[in-house]
């Protein structure tokens, strides 16, 4: 009979522990093994001794803790935004801001877009980024619409891309563009351990607002969203953002003095990537510093099970399609699981 991994009763780690069975585990998005992070743990639990487990009360309460504005301090700054704004999830972020900001103008999504900054039901585009891009920009520059919101991701996780926006430089001056961009798999991991905030471009006819899950490489379950001011003080003032519980305290305690482990671990993540990128071969397609690696070949995830190798392998975009079959690295594997993984590819 064959071994169920669906319901699991331990951590994520680098390696899967069932039946008297161990499995090297390569998928997931922990990219920076925060959920096995001593040092991380450590700060998590100094924050639930400071600040107890959960906080049920909503940020318009009259009696709060301090801690939501700090950690929102530290990530504006970190990620070099004007300002930031914490939520209990990426989903929240996502729905928050997009349901504020798409009054201010026409909405255009990008292929791909994740479902949390859907509005509703998306038809399926299977343009590229770039012919998107391209069609986009005429639209814009040749319409006499003057207000546009434009939503995408900061990347393709599953056909590893990362998205170049600088053909918003080209857009006529006298329209106004607020691009909204979903970079949930990126922050901490692309731009250097960064966010794709600043990589986006900056001229005065653009308002650039990021979102993102804290709960892949941030490894804390919470929302963020980084904008001006202006645009986070309207988000703050929305009925959604003063009604809804904040994210544990705990984890903005751990996230606001991670940041020398955020570092380290992004470092041998990146030593992980080149590693394995010398020894693939040009099957393989990946986007540079970042974890995934992808190969069109439907029997891969069966062929490594037989070597005790787990990797990402679901249906896309229908359950009816052929798997999407990715190796995903994080900080947490080791040389020596490297090296078994390659050698049970070649083999």
């Amino acid at each position: 009979m064959p071994t169920d991994f669906t319901s699991l009763d331990q951590p994520f780690s680098n390696q899967i522990n069932i039946k008297g069975e161990s499995y090297l585990y390569f998928g997931g998005t922990a990219y920076l093994g925060i959920p096995q992070n001593q040092e991380f743990l450590k700060l998590y639990i100094d924050g639930i001794k400071k600040y107890g487990l959960n906080n049920g009360t909503s940020r318009s309460n009259n009696i709060q803790l301090g801690i939501y504005n700090d950690a929102e301090t530290v990530a504006a700054v970190r990620f070099k935004s004007e300002d930031a704004l914490i939520t209990s999830s990426g989903y929240l972020a996502a729905q928050l801001t997009v349901k504020t900001l798409s009054q201010h103008g026409k909405v255009v999504y990008a292929p791909a877009t994740h479902p949390a900054l859907w509005l509703q039901n998306q038809e399926s585009d299977t343009r590229s980024f770039s012919d998107w891009a391209k069609n986009t920009l005429q639209l814009i520059n040749t319409s006499e619409q003057k207000n546009w919101v434009i939503i995408s991701n900061s990347m393709n996780n599953l056909f590893p891309e990362i998205y170049d926006f600088s053909f918003f430089l080209q857009v006529d001056p006298e329209k106004h563009v607020i691009l909204i961009v979903d970079d949930s798999h990126g922050i901490g991991v692309n731009n250097f351990g960064s966010s794709a905030f600043d990589l986006l471009p900056q001229q005065k006819n653009i308002d650039r607002v990021v979102v993102a899950s804290m709960a892949k490489g941030l490894g804390v379950d919470a929302g963020l969203v980084l904008a001006s001011k202006e645009t986070i003080q309207g988000l703050k003032n929305t009925n959604e953002f003063n009604g809804a519980s904040p994210s544990a305290a705990a984890g903005a305690y751990a996230f606001m003095h991670a940041e020398s482990i955020y570092k380290m671990e992004w470092e041998k993540l990146q030593q992980n990537i080149s590693f394995l990128v010398d020894k693939l071969d040009s099957r393989w397609k990946f986007a540079t510093h970042f974890p995934a690696f992808l190969i069109h070949d439907p029997e891969i995830d069966q062929k490594l099970l037989k070597h005790n190798i787990l990797i990402s392998s679901f249906p896309y975009p229908t359950k009816n399609s052929p798997p999407i079959n990715r190796i995903v690295l994080s900080s947490w594997h080791q040389k020596a699981d490297l090296n078994q993984l390659i050698n049970s590819i070649n083999s």
